[in-house]
């Protein structure tokens, strides 16, 4: 059976892509986390090791915050965007036929 999407909820689409957003960054944030206590223990040239691994380690962690929230903002605007734009170009076209079996 061919089915046609003629319309999305930007509203929900947006929160959907949020929430996934959010949980990606999730999985990106701990390779920052690494990184930025692998740059505790490196040498530094300036011998202000102590306080330039302590900013790194702080940057990693303010980062390890931040992420999901600004990754999930983003998602969600993008996502409802896509969502309005997505209706507009269905409204010309007609939409994208799919088949449900």
């Amino acid at each position: 059976m061919t089915r046609k999407l003629k319309r999305i909820a930007p509203l929900q689409l947006g929160i959907v892509a949020g929430i996934f957003y959010a949980l990606i960054s999730l999985i990106i944030v701990p390779f920052f986390l690494l990184i930025a206590i692998a740059s505790a223990f490196a040498p530094h040239p300036e011998g202000s090791g102590a306080v330039q691994a302590g900013i790194g380690i702080g940057m990693g962690l303010v980062f390890a915050v931040l992420a999901p929230i600004m990754y999930g903002a983003m998602g969600f605007l993008f996502g409802a965007l896509a969502g309005v734009i997505y209706n507009l170009v269905a409204k010309w076209t007609g939409g994208i036929e799919f088949v449900v079996e």
